[in-house]
């Protein structure tokens, strides 16, 4: 049983960094209720907080619920935009109306955003949390605009909140390194098109850890840049993950291939890229475990992996 004041209610529990959050989550003795599309065990439906509101007790709410917007199976059709679309922006305004509408509030509530926020032609330019928005360039900078907006609550409904605007998270449970790994393990792996576009990135332990300490720090409010300090480039990060696995880094993939799988919208994910630093989280004294890209690209090197030990 988890110690009162410690119930957190999670969006996207299931997926790869959600499910990572939740064991993080439960190993320091949190009480995790999952929003689900399926009832169960310590789980909610997206219909019952919409029509019951947040369940009793819980102190914190996280929303991490998000259609995969690089799944290679998926074309990207009017239709899939939509699901990518609705599955971020309309489940975080179903939460916050439902943090609005019930009695007793949560403290906290948390979401994630991504760097696409941040315009990537602006290629001299280090964006902190800081820098300033301008109007969106393109679908994936709207939609994390758009996002973001639908978090807000109004200040009067007194809930601290906060927006993690995640890089591209590492972890060999799924995401880049997933869908990558057997191509570098067989020596096939290298940059994508020049490879001089930068990398924001995080491990997965640092943004779960991070989303714990959002929820437990209460000086945490506003935006935080979910990156790690080191700035690299694509052609740094093929180098160092070939590296670790004793392979070379020669096979560069063209942008064209990219553009034709993916469509030029959302490959510009891997052919652009846009140089964050976290000043937030290191001004309110977050510590990485990995802050550099060798040895956290070292810690998911192993063939074989577990769901169930993320890290």
């Amino acid at each position: 049983m988890a110690p009162a004041g410690r119930h957190v209610l999670l969006g996207g529990g299931t997926g790869f960094v959600g499910s990572a959050l939740k064991q993080v989550l439960l190993s320091k003795n949190y009480d995790v209720t999952v929003i689900s599309r399926m009832p169960g065990p310590r789980r909610v439906t997206w219909f019952d907080v919409q029509s019951r509101g947040i369940p009793e007790g819980v102190t914190a709410v996280v929303n991490l619920a998000g259609q995969n917007i690089l799944d290679p199976l998926q074309r990207w059709t009017p239709g899939f935009r939509q699901n990518v679309w609705n599955s971020r922006v309309n489940t975080t305004k179903t939460l916050a109306e439902a943090i609005v509408n019930s009695k007793i509030k949560p403290d906290v509530f948390l979401t994630v955003s991504g760097v696409g926020i941040y315009d990537p032609r602006k290629t001299d330019v280090v964006y902190d949390e800081k820098s300033p928005i301008g109007e969106p360039f393109d679908f994936l900078s709207k939609l994390a605009i758009e996002w973001e907006k639908a978090a807000c609550l109004p200040a009067d409904v007194n809930v601290r909140q906060a927006v993690i605007r995640s890089g591209v998270v590492l972890g060999r449970t799924g995401g880049m390194i997933q869908q990558l790994y057997l191509q570098f393990f067989f020596g096939m792996g290298g940059p994508i098109s020049s490879g001089c576009q930068p990398l924001p990135w995080i491990h997965l332990k640092d943004l779960c850890n991070m989303f714990v300490f959002a929820i437990e720090n209460p000086k945490v409010n506003g935006v935080l840049n979910g990156v790690a300090p080191q700035i690299i480039s694509n052609a740094e990060f093929a180098e160092a993950f070939a590296s670790v696995l004793g392979r070379p880094a020669m096979f560069r993939v063209p942008e064209f291939a990219l553009n034709l799988m993916f469509s030029e919208e959302r490959a510009k994910i891997m052919t652009m890229g846009q140089r964050v630093a976290p000043a937030r989280p290191l001004e309110l004294g977050f510590q990485y475990e990995y802050p550099e890209i060798r040895p956290a690209l070292a810690s998911m090197s192993r063939l074989f992996y577990s769901k169930k030990k993320p890290f």
